[in-house]
């Protein structure tokens, strides 16, 4: 079976795993680059003056005269390609099909990795939690307050039609992304005031003073376009015409709905930077588009796909038999995970009124068998997931801590009392499938939440039937939706399964118009900005955010805004925890599972990187194309 969603991920700064922020990385010798002091007011911490980096409490690992990130093979050579079909991506985007070059926007289903056709003003480096380096702007300075951020430009970026990037395209795109962008973009950029040319090289971002300390980050990794090329066209509207930029690829051939390649820029202006040497090296990216996994798997043992990334268990073990395995062109490895919190659950859609109630939340979550579907449909390679930071140190564990009790003890009266004791895990079944402690648990939390018997099913006191329709765009989750859906109606609960197609999933996603949905998050090794998409009451009602579960609650916008007003990590890692024990509390999802680990087969044609950065998995741009491997396996690039 599967691990579901592949990565559904926020597109916001400090993960290296966020697609939409595809990391570009490096394999050197550097020396760390001291600490600076934090800002004072909610700014990136930082020393006054200009500098070469960011990261939002001052820490950088590369100094100013760093050559090559460490991660990479900084003598990479170029050539050949690399076909797969994304384990990630963000914005708009759609891995089943695409009809639109748009990628920044709400409107349409753009292809993944659209943004590796954009430069931004700075770069993250995947072995920091939340480090960012100049690109577009050789230099950066922030003002002593904290609200006004400069981005100094270099001579030489370039649009891929030879017209130069000037602080008027930097301008109007921070400006436009604010106005007509992607929620995910325009939601946490309303504390971005002003951005203007301060001369041809030179850019003034203004802030309100009320933002965080990440959004400063958010800004300096958005994409940059031309201003030029805009005019006269609606930036909010989809379009199959490929968008002007100045990134490392170029949108080449591509069939709408089937495949798109994209064609590195062989005179890319940036390609000996020390945050670009050593990566983007296939001559082309090609991603093909299939609605299913198994028609993608074949494609894959026929040699039509060269990579990809694993999800589905049962495959892993018993899939990879087919002859280009046993003869060693295909090779199977597993990677490491990411350091960072990641999360997948069945999101129940609580703006619906027969949801409202945590009791019926958590009844609906109490049914779940994790225990048999892991032995039956997952070879028993999952752990259960608990917390919305799993796999990493803000995960709530044990009773408050002193510096969480010092956050939570002012809302005491709004929380139940289980936000002050051992957070809520999820129950552990007897694995048969049918845990009738479990289910009559379930079936007594539903009476108290008003649910009552009518003949099989269960009413409320309008004579309301209690329903939960789950909502997929792929036949893959029907198996572990089975066993679930019978446990449901076994207590009462009429529950069904929609299959869509990939449009009208993305649709109805967009819209909030679902049950239950399900997803998997990464929102950064240092969440901040990623919390408000997902979790605030801001976000709830905003088409296209990431808050599927509708969570509207004044303590988690309380805890969010002591998360980003953090001036240190210990100050931070608190505040999450307290976030992390009041969202269990509420129930308003049924955590899946986690596997801390990349599961990987590919054809045997690349070089890759002796070091797998600890904050991201840039395969695409830090692995290249290896012609003498290709000639033993007997295939082409």
């Amino acid at each position: 079976m599967t691990g579901l969603s592949r990565r559904n991920v926020l597109t916001l700064v400090g993960s290296g795993a966020a697609a939409g922020l595809v990391p570009w990385r490096s394999f050197a010798q550097q020396a760390a680059a001291p600490s600076l002091p934090a800002q004072s007011s909610g700014g990136v911490a930082a020393a006054s003056g200009r500098r070469h980096g960011l990261s939002i409490f001052g820490d950088l690992r590369y100094g100013p005269d760093f050559t090559h990130f460490d991660y990479v093979e900084p003598a990479a050579p170029k050539g050949g390609r690399m076909v797969m079909q994304p384990p990630s991506w963000g914005w708009n985007q759609n891995t089943q099909t695409f009809n639109t070059l748009n990628s920044f926007v709400l409107q349409g289903d753009a292809p993944p990795r659209m943004e590796l056709t954009f430069d931004t003003l700075m770069v993250s480096a995947a072995d920091e939690p939340d480090s960012l380096y100049g690109l577009l702007a050789e230099a950066v300075e922030l003002s002593a307050d904290g609200n006004e951020l400069r981005f100094f430009l270099r001579q030489e970026p370039k649009f891929s039609d030879g017209s130069r990037v000037t602080a008027a395209d930097v301008a109007w795109s921070l400006t436009t992304l604010k106005e007509k962008g992607h929620p995910v973009t325009a939601l946490p950029m309303r504390q971005m005031a002003s951005a203007e040319a301060a001369g041809e090289r030179e850019v003034l971002v203004r802030f309100t003073g009320h933002q965080s300390r990440e959004l400063k980050l958010l800004i300096a990794q958005l994409p940059i376009f031309s201003e030029a090329w805009w005019a006269g066209r609606d930036f909010g509207a989809s379009t199959m015409e490929p968008i002007l930029g100045s990134g490392p690829y170029k949108v080449g051939a591509m069939s709408p709905g089937s495949f798109i390649e994209y064609a590195r820029v062989p005179d890319y202006w940036a390609a000996d930077l020390p945050v670009r040497r050593g990566q983007n090296n296939f001559d082309v990216l090609r991603i093909e588009f299939y609605r299913e996994r198994e028609a993608e798997f074949q494609a894959f043992a026929k040699g039509l796909v060269t990579f990809r990334e694993e999800f589905t268990a049962k495959t892993w073990a018993t899939g990879y038999t087919f002859p280009a395995v046993t003869s060693g062109q295909v090779r199977k490895k597993s990677f490491p995970g990411e350091k960072g919190p990641d999360y997948q659950a069945w999101y129940i859609n609580t703006r619906r009124a027969k949801f409202a109630d945590p009791r019926t939340r958590q009844a609906l979550g109490m049914v779940f068998d994790f225990e048999w579907t892991n032995a039956n449909l997952f070879f028993n390679s999952y752990s259960r997931t608990t917390s919305y930071f799993e796999s990493s140190d803000y995960a709530a564990t044990g009773v408050p801590s002193a510096e969480e009790l010092a956050l939570l003890e002012p809302f005491r009266e709004k929380l139940p009392a289980v936000v002050f004791g051992e957070p809520p895990i999820p129950p552990v079944s007897d694995g048969s499938g049918r845990d009738r402690n479990l289910l009559r648990a379930a079936s007594t939390l539903l009476a108290e939440a008003g649910w009552k018997r009518s003949g099989s099913g269960l009413v409320n006191a309008k004579g309301e039937a209690l329903s939960v329709e789950f909502v997929i765009d792929s036949v893959v989750f029907q198996p572990v939706l089975g066993k679930y859906v019978d446990s449901l109606r076994a207590i009462g609960v009429a529950a069904n399964v929609v299959l869509l197609d990939a449009a009208q999933y993305q649709r109805r996603q967009n819209a909030f118009d679902f049950d239950v949905i399900a997803a998997r998050f990464t929102i950064g090794a240092t969440p901040l900005e990623g919390l408000r998409n997902f979790l605030s009451s801001d976000a709830a009602d905003a088409p296209g955010s990431q808050n599927y579960a509708g969570i509207k609650d004044a303590v988690v916008d309380a805890m969010i805004a002591k998360a980003m007003a953090a001036t240190d990590r210990a100050s931070h890692r608190a505040a999450l925890s307290a976030l992390d024990r009041v969202l269990r509390a509420g129930f308003y999802t049924v955590p899946q599972w986690h596997r801390d680990q990349h599961l990987v087969a590919y054809w045997d044609l690349f070089g890759a990187p002796s070091t797998k950065p600890d904050y991201g998995f840039p395969f695409e741009t830090t692995w290249w194309f290896d012609p003498d491997k290709a000639a033993r396996i007997g295939k082409s690039g």
